[in-house]
């Protein structure tokens, strides 16, 4: 019986579980380097599975938070390795998570001040950044009115992409995921009520909607194999001003059939739709929803993983997992108060709440802190 504890074979990976640690933003890396503290974080909990890391930006066009360790200098290339050879001395696996934040980004934070890029024109309303306000202090900052990318400049990140890539692979990471989801860069090009272009990335076709998204893939690919490669979506998310349409099913899953056709390690799906799994919603007389596209997703992917996060627990990670909806399951804010979350989750051992107030930024409280149950239990 497939088990949330059992190893899992990915893409030829061993895995010592189908526990996934989601990527999260945490903000603690002074001049956008990996240092010390983040190589502990992570090797604390590295007993999981796979750990996929914080968004790891492609370039400073692409970043949208400060203190985001980036993956696009050799400085950062060398902190990523200290953290990387980490997490494999105690037998753990980690995929960096590649990622343009697109229009959800400051002038505060990029080169020169300029205006942040965007498949459209469109100001994500009411959408933040992590920048610096007008007393050039770090704070959530809102995202101004994007620039639209030139064709030109749309090739030129494809290969960002792929260099990003390449660095992590040799910053030693095991592969990477790119990040497709949350109302970054690749929604902005995927949403047809956002992306506002006339070229041959403009939403009036299918194949034009999906073009930056497979060309990443495909370049990404080309530089590191298949089998390196995931990739992160969040159908029916709207966080970052990402407005719902009726193509989301369809967009979904011929996207899903193209990433399958890759034979990619896996697909990571975020659910932030507000249909929890196992509800369904009648439309026209047939079944839609979240969960009918995750069952079709996960229909188009033969020899690719599929990962599912958003609101989990071990019950539903072994109810999903045993009925071969999903193949691994993703844990995210779980992990930040609980380092040893997957002792905890297979003995029924209580879980530690997280301070909220510590998630981004700041020091090594509430980041490095938290002590693994067995350890709190002996304190007490």
């Amino acid at each position: 019986m497939n088990n949330l504890f059992n190893p899992f074979d990915l893409s030829g990976r061993q895995l010592r579980n189908r526990v996934v640690m989601a990527p999260l933003t945490r903000s603690r890396a002074p001049r956008d380097v990996a240092d010390e503290r983040v190589a502990l974080y992570y090797a604390q909990r590295a007993t999981a599975g796979l750990i996929v890391s914080e968004g790891t930006p492609i370039s400073r066009e692409g970043q949208g938070y400060l203190f985001n360790p980036g993956i696009f200098t050799a400085e950062q290339i060398a902190g990523w390795r200290l953290t990387t050879d980490s997490v494999h001395a105690v037998g753990g696996r980690i995929f960096a998570q590649i990622w343009h934040v697109g229009r959800v980004s400051h002038t505060s934070i990029q080169e020169g001040g300029k205006a942040p890029v965007s498949a459209s024109s469109k100001q994500a309303i009411g959408a933040t950044a992590f920048g610096y306000d007008e007393e050039g202090e770090p704070n959530l900052v809102e995202t101004p009115v994007p620039r639209q990318l030139t064709t030109d400049e749309v090739s030129r990140i494809v290969q960002d992409f792929a260099q990003a890539a390449e660095n992590a692979v040799e910053a030693g990471f095991d592969g990477v995921e790119i990040h497709g989801a949350n109302g970054y860069l690749f929604e902005q090009f995927m949403n047809p009520l956002v992306n506002d272009r006339t070229d041959q990335y403009a939403a009036h076709s299918m194949t034009d909607r999906l073009r930056f998204t497979l060309e990443v893939v495909d370049a990404v690919i080309a530089r590191i194999g298949e089998k390196r490669v995931g990739i992160r979506i969040s159908p029916y998310g709207q966080l970052f001003d990402m407005p719902l349409h009726p193509a989301i099913d369809q967009t979904y899953t011929t996207l899903a059939r193209e990433l399958g056709a890759r034979r990619l390690a896996y697909v990571h799906v975020m659910n932030q739709s507000g249909f929890a799994v196992g509800n369904k919603q009648v439309d026209g007389g047939s079944e839609s929803g979240f969960d009918a596209l995750l069952r079709t997703i996960k229909a188009q992917l033969p020899e690719t993983a599929l990962i599912l996060a958003g609101g989990m627990t071990r019950e539903r990670a072994e109810k999903m997992i045993s009925a071969g909806t999903i193949d691994l399951a993703a844990f995210g804010t779980n992990f930040i108060s609980n380092p040893d979350l997957v002792a905890r989750l297979q003995n029924n051992w209580p879980l530690s709440p997280p301070d909220r107030a510590t998630f981004y930024g700041g020091t090594a409280k509430g980041y490095i802190d938290y002590p693994p149950y067995e350890a709190a239990e002996a304190m007490a």
